[in-house]
This record gives C-alpha cells, sequence and structure tokens, in this order.
C-alpha cells in the first residue's frame, strides 16, 4: 500500500508522494507525487506501477522504496 512520505526511485532520485488520486472516467487509482529535485514537478502513475517491482543491475527491485512518513503536512493539504 502506498503512503504519503518519501520515496527512493530505484535510480536512487527522490519524491515525495502527496496522496491517491482516481482516474475520473475509469475510477483507476494513481499515486500523485512531486519530485524533489530539479523544477520539482508533480508527477502521476498508476498504482500498480509505483509498486512494482523492476529488474535494476540483474536484481529484482522495487520501483520506489519507501524511506519515511511526513514530518507534518503541507498547508495545500490542510
Amino acid at each position: 500500500m502506498v503512503h504519503p512520505g518519501l520515496y527512493q526511485h530505484f535510480r536512487g532520485n527522490l519524491y515525495q508522494v502527496i496522496g491517491i488520486s482516481r482516474h475520473s472516467e475509469t475510477l483507476e487509482e494513481h499515486v500523485v507525487y512531486q519530485a524533489l529535485y530539479g523544477d520539482f514537478g508533480l508527477w502521476i502513475r498508476p498504482i500498480h506501477m509505483f509498486e512494482e517491482t523492476v529488474e535494476y543491475n540483474k536484481k529484482m527491485v522495487p520501483r520506489f522504496k519507501f524511506i519515511n512518513a511526513p514530518m507534518e503536512k503541507s498547508p495545500s493539504l490542510r
């Protein structure tokens, strides 16, 4: 299960998961997350893809690894 908090992509970049959203037509769940580098862009990805494992350096690893929960909610989430 995906929870808000800090995650690390298998290639090393850090992301902050904001929450889970639903597609308005299909009701498919998507993870809403923000890059913690570069232009700090917002992204969405189907939850099943966010939670999947991928092959990296001949090992199966999680696409996104949970690091920790947020210390406090962002003002935009209050």
